[in-house]
Parts: structure tokens; sequence; C-alpha cells
């Protein structure tokens, strides 16, 4: 099975972390407070971060008053700046693909994963994998871009614009097929898989879940307000989908 490590390309990893170094971004204003509503309380529980990126979210769960933290993703560079940047005595870092994590020989309480499943060939494996390392009773919260946004094969544009280029609405093209996209994003071949949401719902149940709370993103209005150039299209399509699940 094919493993991505997009990040470690000097290219695309400078410009995410350029991305995620302002003040406003997508991450931060939009995915992050979905996410963190979701959770379970963290206190005392022994947590999995697949595809951990940075560190954010793990020291975030550090803070929070977790016991135990684990973040795993497959870039060196990510998890370079992670340990350099959002380190804490109950955090440690693993260089490890989220194809592999049936390797851990430990059970969590809670698992989440930000953004990270879009790289996954085979999600209903993944879910499975996760399902097994999970306590009873514990949780599974992640986040992933809306099949909506990885409908997107890079043939047409996102959106129908103005004679001005103002985005008027979102185009759908081909969320029916799933599988590999790939499109120009930072890098020529920029490639995430695409499923439908039903396919989500029914690999995440087959897996044994049960699924607690779905959410799909929007824009506070404020922001919108203020950045309607960054974000206007965003009223058109939702750009994420968050899943909290119990076993």
């Amino acid at each position: 099975m094919a493993q991505q490590n997009i990040y470690d390309n000097d290219k695309f990893y400078e410009n995410f972390k350029g991305l995620r170094s302002d003040e406003i971004n997508f991450n931060d204003i939009i995915e992050t407070p979905i996410i963190t509503a979701m959770l379970p309380d963290l206190k005392d529980k022994k947590i999995l971060d697949i595809g951990c990126g940075m560190g954010q979210h793990a020291m975030q769960y550090s803070k929070a008053g977790a016991a135990s933290v684990l973040g795993t993703d497959i870039s060196e560079k990510m998890l370079a700046f992670a340990r350099e940047n959002n380190s804490a005595d109950n955090i440690t870092y693993r260089r490890l693909a989220f194809e592999d994590i049936e390797q851990l020989d430990e059970k969590f309480d809670v698992i989440t994963s930000s953004l990270a499943f879009d790289y996954s060939e085979d999600f209903a494996l993944l879910m499975k994998k996760i399902y097994a390392l999970l306590n009873d009773g514990g949780h599974l919260v992640f986040s992933m871009s809306h099949p909506i946004s990885t409908a997107y094969d890079g043939v047409y544009d996102r959106y129908t614009r103005t004679e001005k280029g103002e985005r008027l609405y979102a185009n759908l093209h081909n969320y029916g097929i799933e599988g590999e996209r790939h499109f120009k994003w930072v890098v020529d071949d920029y490639e995430v898989y695409h499923r439908k949401i039903s396919t989500l719902i029914n690999c995440i149940a087959s897996a044994g879940f049960i699924i607690e709370e779905c959410q799909e993103s929007t824009v506070p209005e404020d922001i919108l307000k203020e950045h309607p150039d960054m974000f206007g299209g965003v009223v058109h399509q939702p750009d994420f989908i968050f899943f909290r699940c119990r076993k």
C-alpha cells in the first residue's frame, strides 16, 4: 500500500509552514475550533494523535491534562518541528505512517486525527486498525477534507466566477466517482483520495464504531466579513467534515 510523504517535500513543507504561521488560516480559524469542541474530557486520558504534523494538537491535549500523548507522523520535517516547538514531559513523538499503526503495542482512551485521513488509500482498513487500538468506551475524533472538496479533480475550476474572477458558487464534478485525485496545489502532483459521505459513514460503522456526532465546517460570520477574499468561497461548500465515534 502506498504511503504518501508530501510534507517532506521541501517546497510543500515550506509553503505549509508559511500558511500555518499566518494569523488567519483555515486550520486555526475553521478546523481547530470545531474538532476541539467535539473532544471528550481529556484529563488523565491516554491519547494518540495520528498524523500529528507540527504538534499543535498534541500540545493542546497536554495542556488539557492528558496523562500522555503520542503523536505519530510519517514526515521527519513535521516531527522535527513538533519536537522543537511543541514538546512537553507527557508528549512523545514517533515516526510512523498511519498505514502501520497496528505496530503500536498499546491501547488508548482517545485517538484523534486532524486532516490526515485524506491520504488514506484504504479508509475501511484504517478504521478497523484504529478501533483495535482503543480501549472499550474510548473515542475517535477526526477531521478530513469534505467529500464535496475532495471530489475536485483539477480538470475544471472549483468555482463558477464573474468576469472579475469573483466566486459565485462551487462546482461539483464527478462526486460519485471514488478513488485517487491528482491536481496541482503547491506541487504539480498533489494526491488525495475521494470518497462519498456514505462511504465514510459505512466504513466507520463497519469497523464497529458508534457515530456520536458529525459536523461540517463553516466560517465565523465576523471572519467572513473581515476576509471575504480568503473565505468567500467557503460559504458555498464545507471544506472539512468531522466525526466523533465511540467504541
